[in-house]
């Protein structure tokens, strides 16, 4: 027994250190902090090549920074590696989705069935996955069905997201009521997600998008105050909310108080280099080229090579 109790121990010490490492780069992610976080996973996985969590992290950081081919080489890496985790197959599906929307045709073709079969898989793996579901869902309503899209489907993933989330489940009602040119039905689908997520930030958003594209402008401002104050239950859409209002080119100073909230204390889901862009554009709008100026270096300390931020920093410079 005392010859065996060195090689417990070395293991639990090298699960422990694993697990930091994996926490340590999903903190990194969360602040926003891409940069730092492909330096720490880079290193991570020249010690530990076979480390799938890291690698899927990696590829999160990229798809933060909207490198899709380096994204989607670490996402394969992590599903070869645990090809059993849901998680892995729903993450490789999301950036080949990306890289699907800016291919060419034929190219688009063939990653859109990568798409299909990466979240069909999730589903399968991981059945109350809603993340998955949702995601599935949005593929079969946007895909044309050469390659596996359709609305029926669709709508058995909604079905099947009732129990797991409903304000999901009404979303993907909501649109595919769009698709069909349903208006009415799609506001309906709207109210039934908020009142199903008891006035959730998620379900505003929601809703305030679908009225921006329906330019009713008055009442998008009105979703978003509603936003402002309910229960948050998707910290990214407070952020989000923000970037409504700031497309729609109203309602600045609501915008600005938005994103300043949201990075207080940003996740994942929404990039705080993001958020800092964003905020550096109301102000600029608003004619506050000075704080403007130093929300778009705060963008470039968190992710140095941020375009947009880089092409902001220079206008404001002038």
């Amino acid at each position: 027994m005392k010859f065996r109790v060195l090689p417990v121990l070395t293991l639990v010490f090298v699960l422990l250190v694993a697990a930091h490492a994996e926490s340590s780069g999903k903190q990194l992610l969360d602040a926003g902090r891409v940069d730092d976080a492909v330096a720490l996973l880079q290193q991570q996985l020249a010690r530990n090549p076979q480390d799938a969590a890291a690698h899927n992290l990696l590829c999160r950081a990229y798809f933060m920074m909207e490198e899709w081919d380096r994204g989607i080489s670490a996402c394969e890496r992590a599903r070869n590696l645990d090809p059993q985790n849901s998680l892995y197959f729903l993450w490789l599906g999301r950036i080949y989705g990306e890289k699907a929307d800016r291919a060419g045709f034929l190219s688009a073709a063939g990653l859109a069935k990568k798409v299909r079969n990466s979240f069909e898989r999730a589903v399968e793996l991981e059945p109350k996955s809603w993340e998955a579901r949702s995601d599935l869902a949005e593929f079969y309503l946007e895909a044309p069905s050469i390659v596996g899209g359709g609305k029926d489907k669709a709508r058995e993933q909604a079905e099947a997201l009732m129990p797991l989330n409903p304000g999901m489940g009404h979303w993907i009602l909501a649109r595919i009521c769009e698709k069909n040119k349903d208006s009415a039905g799609a506001e309906r689908e709207y109210h039934a997600a908020i009142e199903s997520t008891h006035s959730g930030a998620r379900a505003w958003l929601d809703y305030a998008i679908f009225l921006r594209h329906a330019n009713r402008l008055d009442d998008m401002e009105k979703a978003i105050e509603h936003l402002e104050t309910s229960p948050v239950d998707r910290r990214e859409s407070i952020m989000d909310g923000g970037s409504v209002l700031l497309r729609a080119g109203r309602g600045y100073p609501l915008a600005a108080k938005l994103l300043r909230r949201y990075l207080e204390e940003p996740v994942e889901e929404g990039p705080a280099f993001r958020a800092y862009e964003m905020l550096g554009l109301v102000l600029e709008r608003q004619g506050d080229r000075v704080r403007a100026a130093a929300a778009y270096r705060a963008a470039l300390g968190l992710y140095h090579n941020y375009p947009r931020a880089m092409e902001d920093s220079k206008r404001v410079s002038h």
